[in-house]
This record gives C-alpha cells, structure tokens and sequence, in this order.
C-alpha cells in the first residue's frame, strides 16, 4: 500500500480550514493536531498519513490555503505500514488511483536532479574517460559502465520539466549545464587520445582499423531513433514511479556519453567521418530525450486526471 506522511506548519488562522479539508478526505488517516507547537514558522503542528490515491487532492488544496506561503508542508516517504483502517479505504475508494504518482514529490526529485554542483561535471568527465578506453579497448562492458556513472539524465528531464512547465529560465538553466558538461568532456576525451596516440598507446586492433564499438557509436539510424524514444518514455515513467531499476535501463540504453567520448577520440586520430557521426548521435539523443520527456509527462498528468476524475465519479 503507497502512502506518504505529511507534516505542515499552519497560521492559526488557516488551521480549521486545513484540518476541515483533511478530515473530509478518505484517504487522510493518522490524523494529528498539535496546537502552537511549531516554531519557525510559527504555528500550528498538522501531521497525518496520506494514501497515495489522494495526495494530489490533499496538497493541492493545502496549496491553495496558502500553507506553502505562510507555512510549511514536508513530505516524507512511507515504507511500510500496517493499517487495515487505511487498506480498507484504499481498496473500497481509491482502485486504480491508489497508484498515483505524487506529482509534488516527482517535481521535487526532478529539480533535485535539475542541481548541478562540481560532483556533476566530475563524474561526466570520469564516464568521458571510461567511455574513451572502452572505445580503445572495444569493450562493451566498460561503455555501459559510462553510461551508468554519467549524470545527464538529471539534466535533460529537468529540461523537460521546465519545458512542461514553461519556464524559460529552467531550460536555459539545464541546456547550459548539458553544453557545459559534454564540451569539456569532448576536450579532455581529445587531450586523453591524444596523449594515447602520441605515446602508441593504442590497442593493435584499434589501430588497425578494427573499432566495432566506435562505429556502432558513430552510425546513428532508425534504430537509434527508436530506441531513444522508447527510453524518453520510459525515463518519466520509471521517475513518476520511482522504478529505479527502469531508471537505469534508461541510462545504459541511450548513447549520450560514449557518442561524446568518441567524438573527442575520432578527432585525435583525424576520422572525421566517426567524429561527425558521434555528434549527430549525440545530438540526437538529447533531442529526442528532452521532446519525448516533455510529451510524456503532459501524457501522464492527463491520463491520471482523467483516472482520478473517473475515480471520483464512481465513488460519488
């Protein structure tokens, strides 16, 4: 059973308003009230449990209370719970809505992953590194190990997001952090080749032309449309689902570091073909990431609001 604990601070004035509305919903259990406990904000302490079919509900009403302006509302995750009062309400009013994402907490991990500390360029140019020697090295294992250490994806759907929900400053915010993050990349990728290449560092096969990984890397077609379409959906739907084992299929099914790494590597050994290849495959991927990203999460909001309204029609 899905269910989040909420815990809110509310103006004295707003408090009955806020406790009418709770106690109103079925899906609100656990209900707490502690008066002129809370300091900073000061008010009153509201904590309860919420079944996830509800939540939407619930804190957009407390939003438009206003408790998120003169107040605080505070979510936190509820692993397990033993309840038959809250499996009962769950299963005679909610149904299908018990599964509900909780777009609040989606939002919020979204623009987590939208932050970009010194960490984010770090382990892009360590998954740069790692996919230029398994570009070398025509190790497959060592390219999806790249693509499961860079952090790009948390760009791109933060893109996504600020797309949704039109904010210019969020898409500038997050394309800059993705060009600043592939370009030094692309450098140190070329620096690194080079120093390989200048040493004749190079694997034989490598430099006999044998580069399988390369030139898959390098040849984007139809298929890697497909492919990243298919990721862009599932990346949302694994976030608003919080599947993290989907979440990572998505990381090591997308070709957006080890294209970057390649492009720095072809450039240092002067094929400009791969090298041009590289970037239209990079290019690509983000692309259609960041649309497909944006389509499918307006596709679920409505989709779960025509649920939710359906949800209610039946219960009344």
């Amino acid at each position: 059973m899905d269910m989040i604990h909420v815990r809110a601070v509310s103006p004295p004035d707003l408090t009955e308003h806020a406790m009418t509305l709770l106690r109103a919903e079925p899906g609100v259990v656990n209900l707490v009230l502690q008066p002129d406990s809370a300091f900073s904000p000061d008010g009153d302490a509201i904590e309860c449990d919420v079944l996830t079919g509800a939540a939407n509900d619930v804190l957009r009403g407390l939003r438009d209370l206003g408790l998120v302006r003169r107040g605080s509302i505070v979510l936190d995750p509820v692993d397990t719970v033993f309840s038959d009062h809250a499996a009962k309400a769950g299963a005679e009013v909610f149904g299908a809505r018990l599964s509900a994402p909780v777009w609040e907490q989606v939002e919020a991990h979204i623009r987590a992953e939208g932050r970009y500390p010194p960490s984010f360029y770090l382990f892009l140019l360590i998954a740069g590194l790692i996919g230029a020697v398994g570009i070398f090295t025509n190790s497959q294992i060592l390219i999806v190990g790249a693509m499961v250490v860079s952090p790009e994806y948390g760009a791109i759907t933060s893109v996504a997001l600020a797309i949704d929900q039109r904010s210019r400053r969020g898409v500038r915010r997050g394309l800059w952090a993705l060009f600043e993050g592939f370009l030094p990349v692309i450098v140190t990728t070329f620096l690194f080749a080079l120093l390989v290449r200048g040493l004749d560092l190079q694997p034989k096969a490598f430099a006999l032309g044998l580069r399988p990984v390369s030139r898959l890397i390098s040849s984007p077609n139809f298929f890697s449309l497909v492919v990243a379409v298919l990721a862009g959906i599932a990346g949302i739907v694994s976030l608003a689902e919080a599947r993290t084992r989907a979440l990572l299929g998505v990381f090591i099914s997308v070709t957006t570091i080890p294209a970057a790494a390649d492009i720095g590597v072809s450039c240092a050994f002067a094929e400009w073909p791969e090298a041009r290849g590289s970037l239209l495959q990079l290019l690509l991927n983000i692309v259609v990431l960041i649309v497909v990203g944006t389509g499918t999460l307006k596709c679920q909001r409505v989709i779960w609001r025509r649920v939710g309204a359906r949800g209610r029609t039946r219960s009344a």
